[in-house]
């Protein structure tokens, strides 16, 4: 008689629950035994396993850290806490802030400006306000006549009159 699907699933999860318990004293007695060669040894994590790629991660990125630093630090402390100025105050500055200093007195560098850009040499055009009201209001004489224009003109003024 074969066994139901029901049955043999049971038997695999007992099995499984079996072994996951063997598994777990096997690795319990090697994690004592290194732990006791740890201890009697002295072993580092560096002698271990050596400079692990998360190690040389963190390096990398100090590294880089330190690069952006140089030159654009902005604010010190002189205790060794910086800033460069962009992004979020960080903790030191903003207590020193709460507690009454001024940024300034943390300004290291003169703040960065931007390098005066030159503008391309514009042509002037003639002014090209032909009429006006002496009230601010102009026009050119192109396109169709503004209403103040027409108002003035009904009123019995002349466009000679009204010539800027």
């Amino acid at each position: 008689m074969a066994n139901s699907y029901a049955e043999i699933r049971k038997k695999i999860a007992a099995l499984q629950k079996e072994a996951d318990s063997a598994l777990a004293r096997e690795v319990a007695g090697v994690v004592e035994r290194i732990q006791v060669a740890i201890a009697h040894y002295g072993l580092t994590p560096e002698q271990l396993f050596g400079k692990t790629a998360r190690n040389r991660n963190k390096e990398r990125v100090a590294k880089v850290q330190v690069q952006k630093k140089q030159g654009s630090i902005a604010y010190g402390d002189g205790q060794g806490n910086t800033w460069g100025g962009w992004g979020k105050r960080p903790t030191w500055l903003r207590e020193a802030l709460a507690a009454g200093k001024n940024l300034e007195d943390f300004q290291l560098t003169a703040p960065a400006t931007k390098p005066a850009t030159r503008k391309k040499a514009q042509k002037r055009r003639p002014s090209s306000v032909l009429y006006s009201d002496g009230a601010g209001r102009s026009w050119t004489g192109r396109g169709p006549q503004p209403r103040w224009l027409k108002e003035a003109i009904a009123q019995g003024k002349t466009l000679e009159e009204m010539r800027s």
